[in-house]
């Protein structure tokens, strides 16, 4: 937290703190956790540089949350450097100043990094060959960064607009020069570009993939969150080639043919699970298990 000295009292408070009425029992224990002003200033004097989040930190959606102006008007004044840095790729560097003008803060492009900024910076520094393309499971932002960065890429929301006709033979086709695939937040994102990228991934050989970000929500708009580039805080649960069926079939197996151990065991090409599986599974100890492919099968 930043810490804004207010000259009519002389206090310290948090720029961008919810004055929401706080139960008895937790405001004491947050205002233990405050800083005294003599304290906070000694914080501030001993820091040069303050790097800031911008969703929900600067603004949620597209409102400037309460003290953040006076925050940096107050640390600018101080001759603190200020650097804005953010995981949301939907924008680049330009465009994300003039939506700090339009919040009425002043920061320039060189103040600003983004994720999208960052991928392009990546394969840069990474000597990328500029004869190879990129494509783009993302937003303008990431082919803003790109396109500036001198790269060759597409995709983006112009890719959102097609689709795929599911019929008997069909082959998509995609670019063999494509050398990089770059994902990010991405409110078009659909099969067709689930596809296009997947294909560049397996068939080219070399090809990097390079995501923005893994937040798993997005301050979009100021009325609530919404989904961010991927979810961590949700027990996956697949229900195909995965440890979870396996553990629940074979159990359910088991207790339908009165089995109550097993001696040995023969698994298909990803029967390694099943090991896993009967390690955990309390009640069904087994001696010796083989697994493998037709082919070739393996004994352990």
């Amino acid at each position: 937290h930043v810490f804004l000295e207010d000259a009519a009292n002389n206090n310290f408070h948090i720029a961008g703190a919810q004055k929401q009425q706080e139960p008895p029992r937790r405001r004491k224990a947050m205002a233990k956790a405050l800083l005294t002003a003599d304290a906070a200033r000694s914080l501030v004097g001993s820091v040069d540089a303050f790097l800031f989040d911008c969703d929900g930190v600067i603004w949620k959606g597209d409102e400037l949350i309460q003290g953040v102006p006076e925050t940096l008007e107050l640390l600018r004044k101080l001759g603190k450097k200020l650097v804005f840095v953010t995981n949301n790729s939907r924008k680049s560097r330009r465009q994300y100043s003039k939506k700090f003008k339009t919040l009425g803060l002043e920061v320039t492009e060189e103040e600003i990094f983004t994720s999208s900024f960052a991928a392009a910076m990546f394969l840069k520094l990474n000597n990328f060959s500029p004869e190879k393309k990129v494509y783009v499971v993302g937003e303008d932002g990431i082919l803003d960064e790109l396109k500036l960065a001198g790269f060759e890429c597409f995709g983006g929301p112009e890719d959102g607009k097609k689709n795929i006709m599911l019929e008997a033979n069909f082959y998509f086709d995609h670019d063999k020069n494509v050398g990089a695939v770059v994902v990010g937040l991405d409110q078009y994102f659909n099969y067709y570009k689930m596809q296009y990228a997947s294909l560049c991934i397996r068939e080219n050989p070399g090809c990097l993939f390079i995501a923005t970000n893994r937040d798993p929500t997005g301050h979009m708009t100021s009325a609530q969150e919404w989904p961010g580039f991927s979810i961590q805080k949700c027990q996956i649960l697949i229900l195909g080639a995965s440890i979870v069926p396996v553990h629940f079939l074979i159990a359910l197996s088991f207790r339908s043919w009165n089995y109550g151990c097993c001696s040995k065991l023969l698994g298909a090409e990803r029967a390694y699970c099943c090991w896993k599986t009967f390690k955990l599974f309390d009640g069904l100890p087994i001696e010796k298990l083989q697994f493998g492919n037709v082919e070739n099968v393996h004994g352990w």
